[in-house]
């Protein structure tokens, strides 16, 4: 089984065997994978906004945090889509080196959390297993959940982001099922693949707005105004 390429999530460097897990990670990450259908739409403009609003919060780029994408008919090798590229350069956030992949089982095997552009994207990946259900939701429905969750309850910033994302994510679990979608759409980010402009800005923002609470939460830095 192959690892996921190096140098595509926040933080990296080098690790003593001490410090690392079976498939070459180090054991004190939280890593977050987004998932959508091609890899050159959605998922590198949310990998790379989380990354930005990361560096935003803390700072750094790192803190435990690694950030990936994949796509559930990923076009290995490929670029990200012009659109997206411009988009994400409106946003201020790097695009550089990006290549989309097809989504593996180690991919879902090493995440912490995935979170996917539509509910299908969802269900693919967990029908995969690797005990997958409990961390996977779609980006908009961890949103919502994360919403719901009172701050206070999450372990401080001090402790570590790895934590406090440990923590966050079993209480969005634990919440499932009790606050439903509010419309069989609202969980959905739908493909902008061979749209205008216009309509990726859309997406844009429809991405923004539903990562700036989860990045909030992860983080316990709000936006800056």
């Amino acid at each position: 089984m192959t690892a996921p390429e190096a140098g595509r999530g926040i933080g990296g460097g080098s690790y003593s065997a001490e410090e690392t897990t079976t498939f070459g990670f180090p054991r004190d990450t939280f890593r977050i994978l987004h998932v959508s259908t091609g890899n050159v739409c959605r998922s590198p403009i949310t990998e790379r906004l989380t990354r930005h609003f990361v560096a935003e919060r803390l700072g750094v780029l790192g803190g435990g945090l690694v950030v990936e994408s994949a796509g559930t008919w990923g076009h290995e090798g490929a670029p990200m889509e012009s659109h997206a590229e411009t988009v994400l350069g409106e946003f201020g956030a790097d695009t550089a080196g990006f290549v989309g992949r097809e989504l593996l089982d180690e991919h879902v095997i090493m995440a912490d959390l995935v979170l996917t552009a539509t509910r299908d994207h969802r269900a693919q990946v967990i029908s995969m297993g690797h005990s997958a259900g409990l961390r996977t939701f779609t980006l908009k429905e961890f949103t919502r959940l994360v919403r719901a969750i009172d701050p206070a309850t999450l372990p401080p910033l001090e402790d570590g982001v790895v934590l406090r994302a440990r923590a966050l994510v079993r209480a969005a679990a634990a919440l499932r099922g009790w606050l439903l979608a509010p419309t069989a759409d609202a969980d959905e980010v739908y493909d902008p693949y061979g749209a205008p402009l216009t309509f990726f800005r859309s997406i844009g923002d429809e991405i923004r707005d539903a990562l700036d609470p989860v990045v909030t939460a992860l983080t316990g830095v709000p936006a800056r105004t």
